[in-house]
């Protein structure tokens, strides 16, 4: 998390490499901070060497006449003098300090530095080494410091070679976020490195110091001492320039402007901004703005406090919050991940964005080879067609569905018959669905509240059977429609277990299978002879349809209803679509959200077509992928371009996404052999073999506990509750209920705040205590995770939902 003080201003001091004079500069700084009569503060969170070597000591050395003001001090000190990690592994202590453990003890220094500061005050953090000099745990410090992201100070090499190496490390840190505030470097007359930075960074607006070469390190200490002091007198005074003073101003100027620009953000953007699926009419103070500094991991860095906390000068201004929706459930390895940064920086300097009509590029075509060879395509899919997000995929799949539907119904591209243009098409999909926001893609829902006026319905809508956890058990519920089609009538049926519930190849043989079976064939023969619009294409959310409500719909009607339609359509060749073109629309659910890589492995059945977003790129840039079976692509192929897919984009197949997707695909494969996922699906199989020792193991899974789901499914405010994945979601009782419902959001307010009446270290890094930010669907409440969400953080904000709801019921 991102740490700001109205009253003490704090800095990190990187190094464009070793030995460049990084302590030097920065003792320099503390003395003109101090000399400002300024609280100071220097930090060195990890020393190797001899104590008499550290950079620390040599701080308080040559502390000057203002010592008093200065503070130094260091975390992690060992005695052997080489890198941070080699000092760690030799000195053989019972562990080293994990990244989270060390970011959390620089968190924990300057908050106490904050507290300590009378005034208004200046800390220094050094870092060792370079940039990419690893830290106790082996990480490099670029990446190890980046969930604090304190504004940066680069010390530039003045060295032979310097020049590559500034730059080098400048665009690391650019890389992953960091604000470098300034660069500073010695006057060196024979390099003169300082002039060429100079008139590099001037052109992007960064701020250059020279300051004078300090002398040569001299034999007899006390000499040294005397030299050295000196030096530091003169870099205080007018004949060198100012430039410390200059330094320092500049500095101060930055740190007053961040805070003027948060304060100034949420007047700002309720003047300017139209938020998507926002009633700007209950948008009433600017502390209904939520206003995000940075993000990192799980967390954003948000303005804060709370409201109802009387903020001091020793309060952060910013304060963690957990990202509770994944970011619209677009996250997956966390934001602003440096694996992906990198991969969007190669293909954005090797190609920006290039034409893709009848062109290919690596990025795409491996993309495209992995998700139709080795990805959810496997065994039936051929050809990957790229577009922008979710929605504009689901658009490409619609035309590609009814398209071969009517060349079908018209014989075939090459019966010499023109093809006609078929207005009274509609599809066949499941009450609750949502396939996006363009027009296209919501004239393929029914009426509801995400339509508008240009809304025209066009097909048939199945009520479906939903399962949820209730006290404890699995439950499928069933419709009206349905219900009196059963023997009892009863609208619940106990499955008992999620492994029954998911295992669908057992089901097709049990009576519900069969209720469903006749239910869909008489509705849709039914349909057929209504005059409504010819159904011509199946498309279904699998699993779970998100934006409707978080309904996770019974697995074995899914798979029935596909069977259902292709059944129609028996004596087509190997490979061919038959009925009706299926449609998965997994954007939300696909690439392992519900802990599977596809839904097909579940419904034991592949689509048509099917369509990937919001994972797929690990949540840093848009991209979409439609894939389809050759039979759909070959209603298109012909000698006439008219008969060609017209539709496509600008940024088709944008190779920094595509890259980006490729990295994002690596990266969840690696993750999903991780000892985190491995414990989690045990812990579910052993849940699974407690409720029933007979049913197979389905492979159905959750990073959420299932003894929190079970007490969850417990709860007196909570209806029911489901888990699968990376996501859990649970029903607020309400008897209002639906979407224009504030229940759930009224419910779970409280945990919008960090807590306050908690001193222990939170799991977030920096161990501050922290928010959560969600998002409701109505009574319905969801949380989503990334896939590598750490357990010690799943099982924190699950104590904090827990209490939320434990509150409520003291009220």
């Amino acid at each position: 998390m991102s740490l700001l003080f109205s009253h003490l201003r704090v800095h990190q001091i990187f190094g464009a490499n070793t030995d460049i004079g990084k302590t030097v500069i920065t003792s320099a700084l503390a003395r003109a901070s101090a000399a400002q009569g300024r609280e100071t503060f220097y930090l060195k969170p990890a020393s190797t060497g001899p104590l008499s070597d550290a950079d620390d000591e040599y701080i308080k050395r040559y502390a000057g006449e203002h010592r008093n003001k200065i503070n130094a001090h260091c975390l992690y000190r060992y005695n052997d003098p080489v890198s941070p990690h080699s000092a760690a592994q030799l000195a053989q202590t019972p562990a080293i300090p994990s990244d989270e453990t060390f970011v959390g003890a620089i968190a924990a220094y300057i908050r106490q530095c904050a507290k300590r500061a009378s005034g208004t005050g200046h800390m220094y953090v050094e870092t060792a080494g370079g940039v990419h000099s690893p830290t106790l745990s082996g990480t490099t410090q670029v990446d190890s410091y980046r969930p604090l992201h304190l504004p940066t100070i680069l010390i530039a090499d003045s060295r032979l070679g310097g020049i590559s190496a500034t730059i080098s490390a400048y665009e690391s840190l650019t890389l992953r976020g960091y604000d470098i505030d300034a660069v500073l470097l010695f006057r060196e007359d024979y390099y003169r490195n300082w002039e060429y930075l100079q008139s590099y960074f001037g052109e992007r607006d960064l701020r250059v110091g020279a300051l004078a070469v300090p002398p040569e390190k001299h034999v007899d200490p006390a000499v040294n001492f005397t030299q050295t002091d000196g030096y530091y007198q003169k870099l205080l005074s007018s004949e060198h320039g100012g430039v410390l003073t200059d330094v320092l101003s500049h500095l101060d100027e930055r740190h007053a402007k961040r805070i003027e620009e948060l304060r100034s953000m949420p007047r700002r953007a309720m003047d300017t901004i139209w938020w998507p699926f926002v009633q700007h009419g209950l948008v009433k103070t600017e502390q209904d703005v939520n206003v995000i500094d940075s993000a990192h991991g799980d967390v954003f860095s948000v303005l804060g406090p709370s409201p109802d906390v009387q903020a001091t000068p020793t309060t952060s201004l910013l304060q963690p919050q957990f990202d509770g929706s994944a970011s619209w459930w677009t996250q997956a390895l966390g934001h602003a991940n440096p694996s992906l940064t990198l991969a969007a920086a190669r293909a954005a300097g090797r190609y920006g964005h290039v034409m893709f009509p009848q062109g290919i590029h690596a990025p795409a075509l491996q993309l495209a080879e992995r998700l139709v060879k080795t990805g959810p395509g496997k065994g039936w899919a051929s050809r990957a067609f790229f577009s922008d997000d979710g929605s504009t995929g689901m658009e490409v799949a619609l035309k590609m569905a009814l398209r071969a539907f009517a060349v079908r119904e018209s014989g075939g591209l090459g019966s010499g018959r023109e093809r006609q243009k078929r207005r009274d098409l509609g599809i066949l999909g499941l009450k609750g669905s949502y396939h996006g926001d363009t027009i296209g893609a919501m004239d393929a829902c029914e009426e509801g509240v995400y339509t508008c006026e240009w809304h025209e319905a066009k097909g048939f809508w199945f009520d479906p059977p939903t399962v949820s956890i209730r006290k404890g058990k699995l439950v499928i519920s069933l419709p009206p429609a349905i219900a009196s089609e059963t023997n009892d009538g009863k609208a619940d049926v106990i499955a008992g277990t999620v492994d029954f519930a998911y295992d669908v190849e057992r089901r097709l043989g049990t009576d519900l299978a069969g209720v469903y079976r006749r239910y869909i064939s008489s509705t849709l023969q039914k349909l057929s002879q209504s005059g409504m619009p010819k159904l011509a294409a199946l498309v279904l959310e699998p699993i779970a349809m998100g934006a409707g409500g978080m309904i996770f719909v019974d697995p074995l009607f899914q798979r029935v209803l596909v069977d259902v339609v292709r059944s129609h359509d028996t004596l087509r060749a190997p490979g061919d679509w038959r009925g009706l073109p299926v449609i998965f629309d997994e954007v939300f659910i696909g690439l392992y959200r519900l802990g599977l890589e596809s839904a097909t492995s579940v419904l034991g059945v592949t689509p048509d077509i099917s369509v990937h977003a919001k994972i797929l790129t690990g949540g840093l840039v848009p991209l979409a992928i439609t894939m389809a079976s050759e039979s759909i692509f070959e209603a298109f192929r012909s000698e006439k371009k008219v008969d060609a897919l017209l539709h496509g984009h600008s940024y088709t197949a944008y190779p920094v996404g595509c890259e980006v997707a490729n990295e994002t695909l690596s990266l969840i494969d690696r993750l999903s052999k991780s000892e985190a996922w491995t414990e989690a699906k045990t812990k579910w199989q052993a849940r699974e073999r407690r409720l029933d020792t007979q049913t197979a193991a389905t492979g159905m899974w959750s990073f959420w506990d299932p003894g929190f789901v079970n007490a969850l499914s417990h709860s007196h405010a909570v209806g029911e509750v489901m888990a699968l994945g990376t996501v859990l979601s649970f029903k607020v009782l309400d008897e209002a209920g639906g979407y224009q419902s504030h229940s759930a959001q009224t419910i779970l307010e409280s945990i919008k705040y960090a807590p306050t009446d908690s001193n222990e270290a939170s799991p977030i890094p920096g161990g501050a205590p922290y928010g959560i930010n969600y998002r409701t669907l109505g009574n319905v409440a969801y949380f989503m995770l990334n896939l590598n969400t750490s357990p010690e953080l799943v099982r924190s904000v699950e104590n904090r939902i827990w209490r939320a709801l434990e509150a409520h019921r003291h009220r």
